[in-house]
């Protein structure tokens, strides 16, 4: 369950219209965040049906239902099973790809998730800063 200023979310009909995605916080018992951004659905190209030519466009929906977020201590307790130990909160949604990137980049930055002494365990930001970079 995700939960967006108090209100439950459980279906892309929940969500304002023409949302793209979402920025999000993921909080553990322990109190450890993790911060990121998440696509509510997927183009996907298919190869054409036999006799045709053009190939087929495909719309999907992600995995946002049951995402918890891409850090690998994230990924390692939900497959033990501990789904029940994080709140998922939506911070932000968000209409287009590049404004899903800048919303993400700017509440990284401005929570200072890489800083020492943070809650948060992300560990980069875009891959170009790095938490090791603090510790020098």
């Amino acid at each position: 369950m995700w939960l967006y200023k108090g209100k439950e979310i459980n279906t892309i009909e929940d969500m304002p219209e023409g949302s793209f995605g979402f920025i999000y916080e993921v909080t553990h018992n322990t109190g450890k965040k993790y911060l990121g951004k998440k696509v509510l659905q997927f183009n996907r190209t298919l190869p054409p049906l036999k006799g045709k030519k053009r190939k087929r466009k495909v719309v999907k929906e992600s995995d946002w239902k049951t995402y918890y977020g891409s850090h690998t201590d994230i990924k390692q307790l939900i497959k033990e099973g501990k789904e029940l130990e994080f709140t998922r909160e939506i911070l932000k949604f968000v209409k287009s790809k590049k404004l899903l990137t800048y919303y993400e980049n700017k509440a990284l930055f401005t929570k200072g998730v890489i800083e020492p002494g943070s809650v948060y365990i992300n560990d980069n930001i875009e891959g170009r800063y790095f938490k090791k970079d603090f510790k020098l």
